[in-house]
């Protein structure tokens, strides 16, 4: 059997977003594990400056590489060219690890939905939401098998789009073993990091996109309340990832009440620095509306530091309930959670512990075995 791997989510314009990043492992993972599956191939579209170029793209023994020029034309690519270019390369089925494919006659899709958070969040949160909501409802009725994230996922899946709870599959997804880990950062590195960035020792760290459906303005509210208090008005909130929809109200939050350094925002940075950041934070605080999974949550558990996160979606079901939890809405409820993990030792060596148990559970190498099988599933 032959799957076609839209490598439309392995454009440039994505990278820095989950979605790259689940796209990019499986891409990676599934070059190694069909080598020694005899029954699976798979072909992939490349277009030499629009494919993220820090992967391997060329042909295997299990995958043919497909140079197109069509990839450039991005909506015509989801709305029918994106099918056509993998019925006629003779693929059996398509495989889209996001969807940014419309399902079309000529050739089944599976599709991973890493979430329903079009249709969860308010329309102001979400870019194009219109067309994200029809997009993700196109897909999910007319897949033939459709991937999510979470059991959380599932359910909202089901009850929002009405499908038969068999058409979904629960894959988790898993995180980089070899940039986040509990072995020490690298003492210089760190420095220039810190040093160029304006980041002291002691902070709490937010990393993944600044956008406002990861309700970083609440969070900037409870540091405030956090840096009211004498002991803990040297700590500094990081917020470390790229710009994102309603970064400005964000911004202004920022400014509101707090000098100038206490909040400092890095932009994007490469996987080794921000690991450096997470190895060495303090706290880490994961205060979402909405997730279908959660990489960041992952990663700072991963490293062994301290997490808190909001009670909602995903959340407390990724983490198997081992962390403490709090309303996102509530403000004050946040901000007291924040300063019972900075000052409670015992509480400190729990989230830890109790973290690096449930990271160790994760992988790519898993989450690509388990995709394969729900492919296999429905190509049969």
């Amino acid at each position: 059997m032959v799957i076609a791997f839209d490598t439309l989510l392995l454009s440039k314009r994505y990278r820095h977003s989950g979605i790259h990043e689940y796209a990019r492992n499986l891409f990676r993972e599934f070059r190694v594990l069909l080598a020694e599956h005899g029954s699976l191939t798979f072909h992939h579209f490349v277009q030499r400056g629009h494919t993220d170029e820090s992967l391997e793209c060329h042909s295997t023994s299990a995958s043919k590489a497909i140079d197109t020029s069509l990839l450039r034309f991005r909506r015509l690519w989801q709305l029918g060219i994106g099918s056509l270019a993998a019925s006629a390369a003779g693929a059996d089925m398509v495989f889209a690890p996001g969807p940014a494919i419309l399902p079309s006659p000529m050739i089944p899709v599976t599709v991973t939905i890493h979430d329903a958070m079009p249709a969860k969040l308010p329309a102001d949160m979400i870019p194009n939401s219109t067309v994200a909501k029809s997009t993700a409802w196109l897909a999910a009725r007319w897949s033939r098998k459709v991937i999510t994230d979470s059991e959380n996922s599932r359910r909202d899946l089901v009850e929002l789009y009405r499908l038969d709870p068999e058409k979904i599959s629960v894959v988790y997804l898993g995180y980089d073993r070899e940039c986040f880990n509990t072995i020490p950062a690298d003492t210089e590195r760190k420095r220039q990091l810190f040093a160029s960035k304006g980041i002291r020792e002691n902070y709490i760290l937010h990393h993944g996109m600044v956008q406002e459906r990861k309700n970083i303005a609440r969070l900037i509210q409870s540091y405030r309340v956090v840096q009211s208090r004498d002991s803990l008005n040297d700590v500094q909130l990081v917020l470390a990832g790229g710009i994102g929809w309603g970064a400005d109200e964000i911004r202004s939050e920022a400014r509101r009440g707090l000098s100038e350094g206490q909040v400092v925002f890095t932009g994007p940075l490469p996987a080794e620095d921000l690991s450096i950041l997470v190895k060495n934070a303090a706290l880490c605080a994961i205060p979402s509306l909405y997730e279908g999974f959660c990489l960041p949550l992952i990663e700072a558990m991963a490293c062994g530091i301290p997490t808190i996160a909001s009670n909602s979606s995903c959340i407390p079901e990724i983490s198997a309930g081992k962390l403490r939890y709090f309303d996102p809405l509530s403000v004050e409820e946040m901000a007291a959670e924040m300063e019972r993990a900075l000052t409670d030792t015992a509480l400190r060596k729990e989230l830890r512990e109790a973290g690096l148990r449930r990271a160790s559970e994760f992988s790519w190498q898993r989450c690509a075995q388990e995709t394969l099988r729900v492919l296999e599933q429905a190509a049969a």
